[in-house]
């Protein structure tokens, strides 16, 4: 099969790769409808996070069920099924407590801008459409099983209540997907922090009430202004940033939360400074897996369409062109068709 395969920052190479394999009877082969390159994908590829070997790239995927392990039930060849990036056998403690995306036995996904994926944990991992859903659905299926199930849990972290006032930090494609969560969790107001014309018009179609295009103290000072000087009630940090974790606490309102869903690089919090903010705080990877059947509903029924924020498609490829296009900002988010 072909892959992506990373060698060094700026270094992504489309190469031929062994076909994946059953290796335990819990994993599942799917074959690849699209997968995508993420925002998460270019901490490495502009050095930021350590490369070492050359190894696969991808962790978003949807796609037709080639293959199953003797222990997997759940779903078969033929169908076509959604994941999370982070695998979950859906039944231990923390499963069941809801955080999929800490289970016992959770492993991220790392190969799927690929023809083919091996999916572990496969039983509790997939959830399977009813029927083969029109094309025209994948990308919004697709940004379910990653940044739609992030937005939602940035949301629900920053704890948005029906009629509040949501503040989203990041217009990327994950911070787009919150705006669509807060609206669809009834927020009365959602000011996008976005700097850039395209995102700005894509945030107000999926719901924004607001944009407020200032950063660092003069972007809070804006939130203060646009909130009776007090603060949101529930802030969205959807970066991973020092800069935006920053602009993030400080843009709550005492009693107020931040949910954060970047993944976080050179982040300190001041425990002095928290304690004393009345900010509420959490994050932590996504339990997408607890969000799958009702979003992929939300897409299946048209209450909602994520695939929006895929504003560039490309054959698999060209995957590297995906990199650059996202990085250079000439893109939100790629997808990319086998």
């Amino acid at each position: 099969m072909r892959g992506a395969v990373i060698h060094a920052p700026g270094d992504v190479r489309f190469e031929t790769l062994a076909d994946p394999k059953i290796l335990h009877p819990t994993d599942a082969i799917i074959r690849t409808a699209v997968s995508c390159v993420c925002g998460s994908d270019l901490w490495a590829w502009r050095g930021l996070e350590p490369v070492g070997d050359p190894h696969p790239m991808g962790h978003e995927y949807v796609g037709f069920v080639e293959e199953v392990g003797s222990e997997v039930t759940s779903v078969k060849p033929g169908q076509f099924v959604v994941g999370s990036f982070a695998t979950s056998d859906n039944t231990c403690a923390n499963c069941r407590n809801g955080f999929q995306s800490n289970c016992l036995h959770r492993e991220f996904m790392s190969t799927c801008q690929a023809d083919y994926v091996r999916i572990p944990n496969a039983q509790g991992t997939l959830v399977a459409t009813e029927e083969i859903p029109d094309e025209t659905y994948w990308p919004s299926l697709l940004a379910v099983s990653d940044v739609m199930g992030t937005g939602w849990w940035a949301a629900e972290a920053a704890q948005l209540r029906p009629g509040s006032t949501a503040v989203v930090v990041g217009d990327g494609a994950v911070g787009l997907s919150a705006v669509i969560a807060a609206k669809e969790m009834g927020a009365g107001r959602i000011i996008a922090m976005s700097r850039h014309a395209s995102r700005q018009k894509l945030a107000l179609e999926f719901g924004a009430t607001d944009i407020v295009t200032e950063r660092g103290d003069e972007g809070i000072a804006r939130i203060k202004d646009l909130t009776g000087g007090i603060g949101a009630d529930s802030v969205l940090e959807c970066v991973g940033t020092a800069e935006a974790m920053r602009q993030a606490l400080h843009s709550a309102r005492p009693g107020g939360s931040v949910g954060f869903v970047g993944v976080p690089h050179d982040v300190a919090v001041d425990g002095q400074e928290l304690f004393f903010s009345h900010v509420g705080l959490r994050g932590g990877p996504a339990p997408v897996r607890r969000y799958l059947p009702d979003l992929i509903d939300r897409v299946l029924t048209g209450r909602i369409e994520p695939g929006k924020v895929f504003d560039l498609t490309l054959p698999l490829d060209q995957v590297a062109e995906g990199y650059r296009a996202m990085d250079e900002r000439r893109a939100i988010k790629a997808l990319l068709k086998p």
